[in-house]
């Protein structure tokens, strides 16, 4: 593999090593994997990774009358993620204006660019030197899950695919047998500040996966289903269903090789936005599912009349259902859902496989194939200010939100 020094290849440098797949935020969680095996506690199957400390509010051994399974602060991201799903990062960055280039109409002194992760000022660069975001990069053997709240993503990748998403939407990648990718943020307003707010998750793939051919979907906001819930007391609770279904509501397809399009892998991505003081019952997942509930945003949560604090992660038993009631301000909750694949993972940097001779593999492939070359002119390309939110697909098919 290039090392971190390898100039005439910023790809599989410390850049890409860093930022994983379309990490979008992986930073330094990934410095430890350079060496082979993901820490099991970052990136593992959740049979590898390290037990949470009593303090951390685990269920007593045997207890299987309590739902809850463990509370742990959310921390720095990366998330601690289960077993099917990999990483989860969320991106809060209020940006200010653009320039002429839609990168920040601000001074950049001060800054470690290419590696601007600080938060300086309320926002970072990434590996961007001009627009913020993640220049190219490659990915082998799992899935990206974007999801925005606010701005855009401007996306590229060595099919010669090509879009702009954003406000609501969500890309899900499969990267599968290899891709290439950019994600870039482009501040589009020059007189306004240019907030961006999304997810990012990876999702394992099974190792009969691993080498499926690279797709993505576009799930534009207005075909994402949503749900509102209304309290006795007529406090509302809202559910966005970016994966799995709630009563009549489905999510849109996921890609036809995920994890996700399994029957019976109960995967779920929910975001959950709740009133100050909603109540709401979460119903019971399936029997052999895990299920985490990512407190990130509010002053408190009760869970089946158990307070948790807020920037919290609260590991559920399966098959439980439990009261969700908001604390006093309004409330927000990421859900990550689904049976755990339950296979060996290998990961080093952007390549997530099941066997180490696997990851040499794939840094060989990379290092011969590029995995189809880079067809675009930069390494972190952005489309034109008034673009509009499209994805243009490797078939040459184009849509539109």
């Amino acid at each position: 593999m290039p090392n971190a020094n390898d100039a005439d290849d910023k790809t599989v440098s410390r850049r890409a090593l860093l930022l994983g797949s379309s990490s979008l935020g992986l930073g330094a969680a990934l410095l430890g994997c350079e060496s082979g095996t993901a820490p099991a506690a970052a990136m593992g199957p959740e049979s590898a990774r390290s037990t949470p400390p009593a303090s951390a509010g685990k269920a007593p051994p045997g207890d299987a009358s309590d739902p809850i399974l463990a509370v742990l602060p959310l921390g720095a991201p990366p998330w601690k993620t289960f077993d099917p799903f990999l990483f989860c990062v969320h991106h809060n960055d209020d940006y200010p204006l653009g320039n002429t280039a839609l990168g920040p109409n601000a001074a950049l002194e001060g800054r470690s660019i290419g590696q601007d992760f600080a938060g300086k000022d309320g926002w970072s660069m990434y590996h961007g030197d001009e627009v913020p975001g993640f220049p190219r990069h490659p990915h082998r053997g799992f899935e990206t899950v974007t999801v925005t709240r606010r701005g855009h993503i401007d996306h590229s990748d060595s099919l010669g695919a090509t879009a702009r998403y954003g406000q609501g939407d969500v890309q899900w990648m499969t990267a599968g047998s290899g891709i290439v990718h950019a994600e870039m943020f482009p501040l589009l307003s020059e007189r306004e500040r240019n907030p961006v707010e999304l997810f990012q998750i990876w999702l394992n793939l099974p190792a009969k996966s691993k080498f499926a051919r690279p797709y993505f979907s576009m799930f534009w906001a207005g075909t994402i289903p949503k749900r509102e819930i209304v309290d006795k007391a007529g406090r509302r609770t809202q559910l966005t269903l970016i994966a799995g279904e709630l009563e009549a509501a489905k999510a849109p397809a996921p890609p036809p090789d995920s994890w996700a399009a399994k029957a019976d892998s109960d995967v779920a991505i929910w975001s959950i936005r709740m009133e100050p003081g909603a109540v709401w019952q979460l119903p019971a997942s399936r029997a052999g599912s895990g299920r985490t509930l990512y407190h990130f945003a509010g002053s408190g949560l009760r869970l089946g009349g158990r307070e948790v604090p807020a920037q919290s992660a609260i590991r559920l038993r399966d098959g439980a259902s439990i009261s969700l009631e908001a604390g006093g301000r309004e409330t927000e909750i990421l859900l990550l859902q689904g049976r755990p694949i339950g296979e060996p993972v290998i990961q080093h940097g952007p390549f997530v496989m099941n066997q180490r001779s696997q990851i040499e593999d794939a840094v060989r492939d990379y290092q011969r194939t590029q995995f189809g070359g880079w067809p675009w002119p930069r390494s972190g390309p952005v489309h034109a200010r008034d673009s509009g939110r499209f994805a243009r697909h490797a078939d040459g098919r184009v849509e539109r939100a």
